[in-house]
């Protein structure tokens, strides 16, 4: 299995508590795993390169500010919010899905990893009354139908290098998909900054709102 290392490897900067989250993060998802499935028995193994540095995708498009609302729709076992509340220690991160089995690992989880920039709640994107920064997701449905559920939730003011919007991670040919949305929006191909072949396809699609 592949390491902290590659993290470390991609984000340079990291401090030492940051490292050890990272370090730490493996373990807990295994023992949590065990119990509730969040992650497919084959991607426990490559939990590192498959889940959390995928979720760190993100990161290399965008860097949240200190104060920032990011809202994390279909969480599941806390992909990609959990691994950027590390990076972005100083980002408020709202992470919600439907199922609250996932949720309870989400929550342990970031217990134990000490974030205290995450909240988890069991609920529908739906109806949640807040605004924030940035709505990210990983492929929970396609973008037409998840535009629906969170386009009046961002805020309006802007105040990162890009404007408020969704940051969401996909992969394959996502032209088709795209033109139903009839909106603009920028592709930011993975494999541009992470080398492992997993990323061949995988591209973090960015929707300005």
């Amino acid at each position: 299995m592949i390491g902290v290392e590659i993290i470390n490897h991609y984000f340079p900067e990291l401090t030492s508590s940051q490292y050890k989250q990272f370090e730490k993060m493996s373990g807990l998802y295994q023992e949590w795993n065990e119990k509730i499935n969040v992650v497919s028995r084959k991607d426990i193994e490559n939990i590192y390169i498959n889940h959390i540095l995928h979720s760190l995708g993100i990161a290399k498009v965008i860097s949240f500010k200190p104060g920032a609302d990011v809202l994390d729709v279909g969480t599941g076992g806390g992909f990609p919010g959990v691994p950027l509340a590390v990076l972005f220690p100083e980002t408020h991160f709202h992470l919600v899905d439907s199922i609250g089995k996932k949720i309870t690992v989400v929550t342990e989880v970031s217990k134990a990893l000490g974030l205290k920039n995450v909240m988890a709640e069991q609920v529908r994107a739906e109806q949640l009354k807040g605004k924030y920064d940035f709505i990210i997701s990983r492929a929970v449905t396609r973008m037409k139908e998840f535009h629906g559920w969170i386009h009046n939730k961002v805020k309006k003011e802007s105040v990162h290098t890009l404007d408020n919007g969704i940051l969401y991670l996909k992969g394959g040919d996502l032209d088709e998909e795209m033109n139903e949305l009839k909106r603009p929006y920028s592709v930011y191909n993975l494999p541009d900054y992470f080398q492992e072949e997993f990323y061949e396809t995988k591209k973090v699609i960015y929707v300005p709102l």
